[in-house]
């Protein structure tokens, strides 16, 4: 039985939630958010009466939606909303986003069926115009079945627990209204050269682009190309966004973009990971991106900049986004803040614990994953959902780098899906296989280290990253929601957690940065549910491990990890 926690926001939450633009890289005046109560029920067929109400964007599992319960795996979740286009909304065509719905949602407006849609992660867009009425009822139906593992599924099962968590499923992302007109920017394309940008329209369209503060440039077929005299580069220190409108005949969008770039270099003895020219040490935390009370869904938007800033005090400039995709809003403030995002697709597939954790974890980590997961349904959804995700969030100038599997889950063929990804997204680092189940593909010899001792060999072109490490367990009573604890090496307080953080520091991983180790990802931001290792608590109340010790060895890591010298890192504190 899960403990009753609230987050900071999530105990001062008030109104209709969410009311954020809710897709920040491409903004247009009209809009209509219809997050807040809908009618809510459980049924087989298109219910005659819906008994339940429902906040959305927050899914019935949740405690914010007012459900608070997991039903039955494939039942049927009824959504029903009525609205009304008030004065001057209206232009030629209406469109209606749902950010995402768990796992496969159909959408009816006044009783017309307009579109289905598979895959519980990625965004989804449907004109509603021919079905409008003076007053409208909007009807969403998603089913779930965790059953059906060709599905993304991440870390959700029936039964939580260990590093498995409460299953959502139906909406949980906002849902929302706009209006354009019928010519109109579907959507923007902003492609990353290092020290230059492309930004084009689908469809190609004739236009304007005004990019403060560099001026005004014409479209050309759709296309410009921008290239800054002295470009600003973006980085976690200096996160700097050039804001732009684009202007065609009959449609204005609002957006940024930002100037960086990445590349894998030698220095010094090794391959090393550079952001805009210079070698750039990545050290980040895992980011599951679940909440106590929203499990999927923050309770509010701001919570993500709250996140966002605490690590960045505490020295940490990556964040890991592990297996989820998330509300543009985070990366809007990742992009906005300076935090840097490794984005991991979202696993489906079968997990196979002997296979995929017990013989990795003790060395035996080579397969030919050509032979794994040979389902060539489960195989193309994994595709689609990958090149969903890639398409939906590229645009982010945070987002640096690709995970395609991890610890085996689901994987195979990691060699043609990274050549997939690469076709659609040139401009990022790739890792095809996190962990192990290594194909020699990709640009990162992807390490995780949690129990044996650390063994690598650098190799002359791919950079060597410990993508995993730690997993370091307390239970704080008050700040924990399971009376079970979940981690790999259990401590007793705050202060034996903090030491243990600085032996493992000291002892493995910086004399492996100093020996090629290029960029390092800690387990994990928060504590979930049984999952106790946690930087922070669960709430996000309590952080574990001492800052001041957590500031200190994360410089000595990026000093050594970028080739510099910092000298007062031999102490405890």
């Amino acid at each position: 039985m899960l403990q009753t926690l609230t987050t900071p926001r999530g105990k001062t939450l008030s109104g209709t939630p969410w009311q954020v633009y809710p897709r920040p890289q491409m903004r247009r005046d009209s809009y209509i958010n219809l997050n807040g109560e809908w009618d809510f029920a459980v049924s087989s067929g298109k219910p005659e009466t819906f008994d339940m109400r429902i906040l959305v964007p927050f899914c019935p599992e949740s405690r914010l939606s007012g459900i608070g319960r997991h039903f039955e795996e494939g039942a049927p979740l009824w959504y029903r909303r009525r609205f009304l286009l008030h004065e001057g909304f209206r232009r030629e065509r209406v469109l209606l986003h749902i950010g995402a719905a768990d796992q496969i949602a159909e959408v009816f407006v006044n009783g017309q069926h307009l579109c289905r849609h598979e895959g519980g992660y990625a965004s989804f867009c449907v004109d509603i115009t021919e079905a409008l009425a003076e007053e409208n009822e909007l009807v969403i139906r998603c089913t779930d079945d965790l059953h059906d593992q060709a599905f993304p599924y991440g870390k959700q099962v029936m039964n939580q627990g260990g590093m498995w968590y409460t299953p959502v499923s139906g909406i949980w992302q906002t849902v929302w209204l706009e209006s354009v007109p019928d010519i109109y920017i579907e959507k923007l394309n902003i492609e990353n050269h290092g020290a230059s940008v492309t930004i084009s329209t689908v469809p190609p369209l004739e236009g304007t682009v005004s990019v403060e503060p560099l001026g005004q440039f014409p479209l050309e077929n759709g296309q410009v190309t921008i290239a800054p005299e002295n470009p600003h580069f973006w980085c976690p220190d200096d996160p700097y966004l050039y804001r732009f409108a684009l202007e065609t005949a009959q449609d204005r969008v609002e957006s940024y973009f930002a100037i960086r770039s990445l590349e894998i270099k030698k220095v010094g003895e090794y391959p090393r990971l550079c952001l805009n020219g210079k070698p750039y040490f990545f050290h980040g935390l895992l980011d599951q991106g679940y909440w106590p009370e929203g499990l999927l869904t923050a309770p509010a938007p701001e919570s993500y900049a709250d996140d966002i800033l605490a690590m960045k005090r505490l020295g940490f400039n990556t964040l890991r986004k592990h297996i989820k995709v998330e509300p543009e809003e985070f990366y809007y403030q990742c992009d906005r803040l300076g935090m840097i995002v490794w984005q991991d697709m979202v696993n489906n597939g079968s997990y196979r614990y002997f296979r995929d954790t017990v013989l990795p974890t003790i060395g035996i980590q080579k397969w030919n994953d050509r032979r794994l997961h040979l389902d060539e349904r489960s195989r193309n959804t994994f595709r689609q959902g990958a090149a969903d995700a890639v398409n939906q969030l590229k645009n982010h100038p945070c987002i640096c780098y690709w995970t395609i599997f991890n610890e085996g889950w689901g994987q195979f063929d990691a060699l043609a899906v990274c050549e997939q990804i690469r076709t659609l997204d040139s401009s990022r680092l790739i890792d095809h296989a996190s962990g192990w189940f290594d194909q020699k593909g990709g640009d990162i010899l992807s390490l995780h280290y949690y129990f044996l001792k650390l063994k690598f060999k650098p190799e002359s072109k791919r950079a060597a990253a410990l993508t995993e490490f730690g997993g370091y367990s307390l239970s704080i009573p008050g700040h924990s929601c399971c009376k079970k604890v979940y981690g790999y090496k259990k401590f007793n307080s705050t202060g034996t957690l903090t030491y243990g953080y600085i032996d493992l520091i000291r002892q493995t991983i910086l004399p492996a940065v100093k020996k090629g180790i290029g960029a390092t990802v800690y387990t994990q931001l928060s504590d979930i549910e049984e999952e106790t290792n946690g930087i922070y608590t669960y709430d996000r109340e309590i952080c574990k491990i001492d800052p001041d010790t957590l500031r200190k060895w994360n410089r000595a890591l990026k000093e050594a990890g970028e080739c510099k010298t910092y000298a007062d890192h031999t102490t405890d504190h």
